[in-house]
């Protein structure tokens, strides 16, 4: 059984950083959902599981390239939450080119241009799964998709629709443009709403900014409208996941229409 120092686990250890990740393509997916959907779509290396784990996953286990038995100690230190599951994987990165991404006609895309919360991204890449997107477009300096706390919060959607990085956000906008794709930015202040904007079912990228302070003046200019999601009671805004949703759903509802 392997611990804590044994070099495989100490090697894993490294895949919770992002200089690990970079350096490897590798990262660490964790829980019974997560390993499900990655050993679904052929992207683990390997999975360590306790004892405890193993005894309750062991249809999983089967499904397993190369299964290491670790030490409780070793799968907290290969954890990010609280309560560990006992259940790790080593997980080819999932991150595509942006034109790769977009290849094919695409109807629905996200694209998160400065989100810092990877709880959030995580949350945005399952809702866009749910909605029926095609793919999810992480520009400029957005969270990592490969961080522990975006892993967990996608629940497995990040491996089940093409997800593309680039840190040049113009760059992420003209190939939208190239696939045809019309470029909606979620704007709080914006003077359509989503009850007045025309041709939702467009094939359309939306493009949501960070959670304080919103999409910058220049990527605002760059999208061909913005639009805002209308707030009806008092509160002051929503969560930039919730908002996600619902502007996504609105296109993919508009869409199936």
């Amino acid at each position: 059984m392997f611990t804590h120092k044994t070099p495989r686990v100490v090697a894993a250890r490294r895949l919770t950083t992002r200089a690990g990740r970079d350096e490897t393509g590798r990262f660490l997916a964790e829980g019974a959902q997560a390993v499900r959907e990655a050993l679904r779509y052929g992207r683990v290396h390997e999975l360590f599981v306790t004892n405890a784990a193993a005894e309750r996953h062991g249809d999983l286990l089967a499904q397993a390239p190369k299964v290491s038995l670790v030490t409780q100690r070793a799968a907290e230190l290969l954890s990010e939450t609280v309560s560990p599951q006992g259940l790790v994987a080593v997980c080819d990165t999932v991150t595509v080119p942006v034109e790769t991404a977009l290849s094919g006609e695409p109807r629905l895309v996200a694209v998160l241009a400065g989100v810092s919360d990877p709880g959030n991204a995580g949350t945005v890449l399952r809702v866009a799964d749910a909605a029926g997107a095609d793919a999810v477009l992480f520009a400029g300096d957005t969270v990592d998709v490969h961080n522990g706390k975006c892993v967990r919060a996608s629940t497995g959607s990040l491996f089940h629709l093409p997800v593309a990085r680039e840190r040049d956000v113009p760059t992420v906008l003209a190939a939208c443009a190239r696939a045809g794709l019309r470029v909606l930015a979620a704007d709080g202040h914006a003077e359509h709403d989503l009850r007045t904007a025309p041709d939702l079912g467009r094939p359309t990228a939306w493009l949501f900014g960070n959670e304080a302070h919103g999409l910058p003046a220049d990527v605002l200019a760059a999208a061909d409208d913005a639009v805002r999601v209308p707030i009806y009671g008092r509160a002051e805004s929503l969560n930039l996941a919730t908002a996600a949703a619902v502007c996504l759903y609105a296109s993919a509802l508009r869409g199936a229409s």
